[in-house]
């Protein structure tokens, strides 16, 4: 399966990187400081379950993820509407958006 991460932090970063080990096909869309480290030094996994260091994709745009199955929206509460549309470009009538936000109020 082909899986975008928008939202690349604590939450995204596991569940992504779960989702990696498990074999599936996973871009994590990140900016800034944020991506540059992913590019350069993966991403590092420590978990009571395991503890892994990952070479992962990372891109900038959501485009650059290219098509996907599922989508895991893990971004904060208050850049919802910005990221949702960036999601345009990888959202199809076949595609999964899974939110992965905090608090009852996010959906």
């Amino acid at each position: 399966m082909r899986i975008a991460i928008l939202g690349a932090g604590g939450v995204g970063g596991y569940f992504g990187a779960r989702l990696q080990q498990a074999g599936h096909s996973v871009a994590f869309i990140a900016r800034g400081r944020h991506l540059q480290a992913l590019q350069r030094n993966g991403l590092a996994l420590k978990s009571p379950l395991g503890d892994a260091q990952l070479k992962v994709k990372a891109v900038e745009k959501p485009a650059d993820a290219g098509a996907v199955d599922v989508v895991v929206f893990a971004v904060k509460l208050w850049d919802t509407e910005s990221a949702a549309e960036q999601l345009r470009p990888i959202v199809g009538s076949n595609t999964f958006v899974i939110p992965f936000q905090n608090g009852v109020e996010s959906i």
